[in-house]
């Protein structure tokens, strides 16, 4: 019997990649995250392009929000929800940060599981990047949160079927608390929706694959999260080379605040300076 009085099999690891029950009043902030978002894109008047479409599928879908002079580059932000949840209407304020600094931000929907698996998920990305690397010219990096910080480090694998010309504009990815190793998601409840089996999961863990070498990285994690994402962030660094960041006093909910910000570290990490 586990500590909340739910019964677990041997070997589940369902509470290690828990967020919410952690967290003082995590239920709160997804409805604090969707008026934030709201209110930053009212804001914005012209210079919010929504609903823009990159694919065949219902929510292939990108929001576009370009700064007041002509941008320096774009950068595109992968939302999180375990793949599962969330949308690119949830997450327009963190735009914030990289647009006072003068680059455009892309944020895309993708379908979400079980509609489809991990692997097809990577695709619609790699397919919203293409699609918002021809609205917007210049360098291009990615950031993502959670399930999106692994897909923006999906992004940073080689193997990984970008254009030529996109791939060589791609200079940095900033997976903040990314899944880099998704073979223990196969021991949690949530794989019932996810359907990953071992092939998929050694497919799709950036932990396991090759980095672009035209691709900087840098990995972000908050101070205050559970165990299993320090260990998951630390490991991608480890993998590839790349440096790793700790923000203090942050969990898994608020350690992307910091994107709305132009002065933060994470910010000055995206845009490199």
């Amino acid at each position: 019997m586990s500590s909340n009085g739910a019964a677990m099999e041997e070997g589940d690891l369902s509470l290690a990649y828990a967020n919410s029950a952690f967290i003082p009043e995590g239920e709160d902030y997804p409805a604090r995250w969707r008026a934030a978002a709201a209110a930053f894109r009212a804001s914005l008047g012209p210079r919010a392009r929504p609903g823009l479409r990159y694919g065949p599928q219902k929510r292939n879908l990108l929001d576009l929000f370009l700064p007041e002079a002509e941008p320096k580059g774009l950068v595109l932000f992968l939302h999180g929800g375990y793949w599962m949840g969330s949308g690119r209407e949830d997450w327009s304020h963190l735009a914030a940060g990289p647009l006072a600094r003068g680059w455009a931000v892309a944020l895309p929907s993708y379908t979400l599981a079980p509609a489809l698996r991990i692997a097809g998920i990577t695709r619609e990305a790699a397919a919203a990047l293409e699609a918002a690397a021809a609205l917007v010219a210049g360098p291009i990096v990615v950031t993502g949160h959670s399930a999106g910080g692994h897909l923006a480090a999906r992004l940073a694998c080689e193997d990984v079927a970008l254009a030529p010309e996109t791939a060589a504009r791609l200079v940095r990815s900033v997976p903040i608390s990314p899944l880099a190793d998704l073979g223990p998601l196969l021991r949690t409840s949530m794989n019932a929706t996810l359907r990953l089996d071992a092939a998929e999961a050694a497919c799709e863990s950036p932990a396991r694959l090759s980095r672009r070498g035209s691709t900087a990285v840098t990995v972000h994690v908050g101070g205050h999260e559970r165990p299993s994402f320090l260990w998951q962030a630390r490991l991608l660094s480890e993998v590839w080379a790349c440096s790793w960041h700790v923000e203090p006093g942050r969990h898994h909910f608020d350690v992307i605040d910091a994107l709305a910000d132009p002065g933060s570290r994470v910010v000055a990490d995206l845009l490199a300076g």
